[in-house]
């Protein structure tokens, strides 16, 4: 299969299912599932052509893990990442003593002023570990990778929650949490 053509789809997919399916006319439930066969069929008619054994490799060869099938590979969804309303139906989880989460530099500034916000998104992604923490901060500029003290935060109150990707989520990262790496 066309590598090319899979990262495109990819990336266009996740356009739709995290952020505006209106793209091509598709709808979303509640918990961001959509039906497959119209998923394929809307993207086909849009001129981006696609059938079940290439959104299957999508899925599998994601390397963030992006999206998610349900059991009969029926619907899908996006595991995180939503800019739109939709409810995940993720549960409270005690997260591990650390986490790092990746920027660019020049958004150093404004993270030590005011925490790590979720922006336009439902929440701020947490890596469980540096290198993916990396990658995901190396694509918006010279990388700075943070340290939260998760263990401290969830002591004091906080809620986390972690994705099917493993993703960890959270509403906000206070500056007293962070530490430059």
């Amino acid at each position: 299969m066309n590598h090319k053509l899979v990262k495109k789809h990819s990336k266009f997919l996740s356009l739709l299912l995290r952020h505006k399916p209106e793209v091509i006319g598709l709808e979303l439930d509640k918990q961001g599932w959509t039906s497959v066969p119209v998923l394929i069929d809307k993207m086909n008619t849009a001129g981006r052509p696609i059938d079940l054994p290439m959104l299957e490799l999508i899925v599998q060869e994601n390397n963030k893990k992006r999206f998610s099938f349900n059991a009969d590979k029926s619907m899908i969804r996006a595991n995180q990442g939503h800019s739109i309303a939709i409810e995940l139906g993720l549960e409270e989880r005690v997260p591990p003593k650390q986490l790092y989460h990746g920027t660019a530099k020049r958004f150093l500034h404004l993270i030590f002023e005011g925490g790590l916000k979720k922006m336009s998104r439902h929440h701020v992604h947490l890596s469980a570990d540096k290198s993916t923490a990396s990658n995901v901060g190396a694509r918006h500029g010279k990388l700075e990778l943070l340290l939260v003290d998760t263990e401290r935060m969830y002591a004091d109150g906080h809620k986390f929650y972690c994705s099917d990707n493993g993703v960890w989520l959270t509403d906000h990262v206070p500056v007293a949490y962070l530490q430059l790496v």
